[in-house]
């Protein structure tokens, strides 16, 4: 053997017993912003390898073993933790502690006003859905000063949100109404999410460039015929959206590569038959107004919500096996699933009724979602109905951020078309998106994807937002003539002060089109 070999044999030999924990293998790659993608086809494995060895699954092995290494020595020089305490990573590959420059603390005033409103027993509160002070997704959790936050500030922050209150705005803990179903999570560091951030920026246009790819391709095959161009790209909406969401998961903290088995009530008995969950969608009209009325001369602004479906990925989905619980043990802080309720009576005409429109009395299965709803309305803040009877639950584990990076690219993409002008990106976007959640159940167009209770959550979650939103706008003094769908509210009043008008996800603008139910009309009041 020759004296290269031999140093080269102890070079691997100090290398591997070099190795970093797994967790260090994750943050050098986001670190340098390079996806599980890239990584395994520069070390020569398959992705789901390198997803093994950051998450402890497994540890590299020859072949691979030592070009891997070598990238994370490299990576070790240039991204030191931003730490005041050695780097090991460091120390192991040099021998000689690191010591990264101490990161400036971020101002005590900014963690003050972004902190999250809880209770005596330090869970995390729920208020009126609106949108999060941080990123603009609709939240139904509250900050200290009574402003919508992600719990635990989990979402990314567009621009520093600084507090709008003084220590009086800061809503005590004792006084704060009881909580529902909802999770303490703590607060992550503060520089974990920056470099996250940096290596979800490089991935998000990296993906957008797809999505933009896509449509040339197709507008070119259709030699400018955008109908034509158009069919296409909806026709093509259900496989790369698939792919998309893989793309997003490959450097995600849940990897998701099976799913369970599900209980027979989230199975249909036939094709033609739906499963035995109730969505709770609204199909709602105010008895007190008619267009029949004697006195037609009640103004109604009828209006749209951009991209609902976009904006209900947003949505604690259970990420694990399915368990079967009696009584309220499968209701918890992070658990998610479908539940068997008997709700209480709905006694105002003048509302929607938040589990829509139902003819058959008694008990129903219902998504966490719409439980959550029920459960707010029941507390002292709305007092509009009494808390639900839970007599059995399907629940497993957790999360609210499991569609978060898919759904911020199709924001992304969504915005840049608006921007643009750009129809064909726009209604590609669209297809996509709400191809992604139809079809996301048992499905012949997608085989993918097996999970109807995650489709009957965001589902049950559009729609608990939509009626939210109708809440809120009564509680600010509008009467809601009608609620539809996830995107069609009917108002009296001055909307603008209460609701946001634009593009924008979960904004709304005034329907256009044909017919009684567009832009304003006339109606007038029963009796009144």
């Amino acid at each position: 053997m020759s004296e290269n070999s031999v140093e080269a044999l102890l070079e691997e030999a100090r290398l591997v017993a070099a190795m970093p924990p797994p967790e260090e293998r994750l943050r050098l790659r986001e670190a340098a912003g390079f996806s599980r993608a890239h990584f395994a086809a520069t070390v020569g494995v398959g992705r789901q390898t390198i997803a093994n060895w950051e998450t402890g699954v497994s540890d590299p092995t020859p072949p691979a073993r030592y070009p891997y290494l070598r990238i994370l020595k490299g990576l070790a020089e240039i991204y030191p933790p931003p730490t005041t305490t050695p780097d090991p990573v460091a120390t192991l590959f040099t021998g000689t502690p690191t010591m990264p420059p101490q990161l400036p603390a971020p101002p005590a005033a900014t963690l003050l006003g972004l902190e999250t409103l809880r209770g005596p027993d330090g869970r995390a509160i729920e208020g009126d859905p609106g949108p999060c002070v941080r990123c603009g997704v609709e939240t139904t959790y509250q900050s200290t000063d009574n402003r919508p936050l992600h719990s635990g500030a989990l979402c990314q922050p567009i621009t520093p949100a600084p507090p709008t209150g003084g220590p009086e705005a800061t809503a005590p803990a004792s006084t704060a109404p009881t909580p529902a179903v909802v999770s303490p999570v703590p607060a992550r560091a503060p520089t974990r999410p920056q470099r996250r951030s940096k290596s979800a920026e490089r991935a998000e246009a990296d993906l957008t460039g797809l999505i933009r790819g896509a449509v040339e391709h197709e507008a070119g095959r259709a030699g400018g015929d955008e109908d034509a161009a158009l069919k296409a790209l909806i026709g093509r909406a259900i496989p790369d959206v698939m792919h998309l969401f893989n793309e997003t998961r490959a450097t995600a903290r849940y990897e998701y590569t099976a799913y369970p088995a599900l209980p027979d009530i989230l199975h249909k008995p036939s094709k033609k038959d739906p499963d035995q969950i109730w969505e709770a969608r609204p199909a709602y009209n105010n008895p007190a107004y008619s267009m029949r009325a004697p006195e037609r001369n009640i103004k109604v602004t009828a209006l749209d919500v951009n991209a609902a479906y976009l904006s209900a990925l947003k949505v604690w989905l259970p990420i694990g096996k399915l368990e079967h619980t009696t009584g309220t043990d499968g209701v918890g802080p992070k658990r998610s699933g479908v539940h068997l309720i008997t709700p209480a009576p709905w006694t105002h005409p003048h509302l929607p009724d938040p589990l829509g429109d139902r003819d058959t009395p008694g008990a129903l299965w219902i998504t966490d979602a719409t439980l959550r709803l029920l459960l707010r309305l029941s507390g002292p803040k709305w007092g509009l109905t009494g808390a639900p009877t839970v007599h059995e639950s399907w629940t497993s584990g957790a999360t609210e951020n499991f569609l978060d990076a898919l759904r911020k690219l199709l924001v992304a993409a969504r915005s840049e078309a608006i921007a643009a002008g750009d129809r064909l990106t726009l209604e590609y976007v669209k297809a996509m998106y709400s191809k992604f959640v139809s079809t996301m159940g048992e499905s012949v167009h997608n085989r993918e994807m097996v999970r109807p209770d995650w489709m009957h959550l965001i589902h049950s979650q559009a729609y608990a937002l939509h009626c939210g939103r109708a809440y809120r706008a009564h509680q600010a003094g509008l009467d809601i003539v009608a609620l539809k769908h996830t995107d069609e509210l009917h108002v009296t009043g001055d909307w603008r002060q209460v609701l946001t008008e634009g593009r924008g996800v979960a904004e709304l603008k005034i329907k256009t089109g044909d017919g009684k139910n567009a832009g304003e009309y006339l109606v007038g009041k029963v009796g009144g």
